[in-house]
């Protein structure tokens, strides 16, 4: 993927990224070293090829992390502190969602519930935490979570996954409360289907269901991870420290609120 001109607008800004080995993150991790961030992507799989191909004078590094496991996380914090000395930004990005299988609720087993749970709810939980005293230290910081459109829908047949993302609409409301009195702005942004590698891979509501997708939308097309970037790099700017608690729809017009 080839990102824009370099603007400097998020200039030697600190921006943790998980899930930014591919799809979705690794387009977030190539926008905002573009914009001049030093960018470290965290995530259980192997991101040291994405760190090299996005890096902009080794502005862009891989650090393996589990979102899930705390220890892990606090690791993940405690070594981009000693690294870079501040954490500017976080974008929640990693999730389950491309492997898993549409069923009705009464089909998914308590084990699968969980696990989307872990990775969708708890991870963003915990490494919000944990960054949380180091930004209200600098009194500045910007969160960046990750919700889906399938919230505002009711979406069927994935209902482990939209319940972690409307568990994502509240937390993003809630800790936008706690942190504002220490200059954080906490928003997230509700993605359409986004025919990610990882989607496209797994074959995730292709045909048919991606067709069906695309016939609710306003701008008749497919959504690609490059749609959402311009609205992530608004979300970590300086454009938008007035604006928090928010989520932001960006599906090509499928939810109108």
């Amino acid at each position: 993927m080839s990102g824009p001109e370099r603007s400097g607008r998020l200039e030697d800004k600190v921006i943790i990224v998980t899930g930014g080995a591919r799809g979705i993150g690794a387009a977030f991790s190539e926008r905002l070293c573009s914009e001049g961030a030093k960018v470290v992507i965290a995530d259980v799989l192997d991101g040291t090829g994405t760190a090299h191909r996005i890096s902009n004078s080794g502005k862009a590094n891989f650090m393996k992390a589990d979102v899930t496991d705390a220890q892990s996380v606090q690791d993940l914090v405690d070594d981009t502190l000693n690294r870079h000395g501040k954490i500017d930004g976080l974008i929640n990005n990693a999730a389950l969602f491309a492997n898993l299988k549409t069923r009705p609720f009464w089909e998914i087993e308590e084990e699968e519930w969980d696990k989307v749970m872990a990775v969708n709810v708890r991870g963003p939980f915990l490494i919000s935490k944990a960054i949380a005293p180091h930004m209200i230290k600098q009194k500045s910081g910007k969160i960046v979570n990750i919700a889906s459109g399938t919230v505002f829908k009711g979406q069927m047949g994935i209902t482990h996954y939209v319940s972690s993302k409307g568990a994502i609409v509240a937390f993003t409301r809630c800790i936008a409360r706690e942190l504002g009195e220490f200059g954080i702005n906490v928003n997230a942004i509700a993605p359409g289907l986004t025919m990610s590698e990882g989607v496209v891979a797994a074959g995730f509501l292709t045909g048919r269901g991606a067709e069906a997708t695309m016939n609710t939308r306003a701008f008749k097309r497919e959504q690609a991870p490059s749609d959402l970037v311009g609205t992530m790099a608004f979300l970590c700017s300086s454009d938008s420290d007035f604006m928090t608690g928010q989520t932001l729809v960006c599906d090509g017009g499928s939810v109108m609120r």
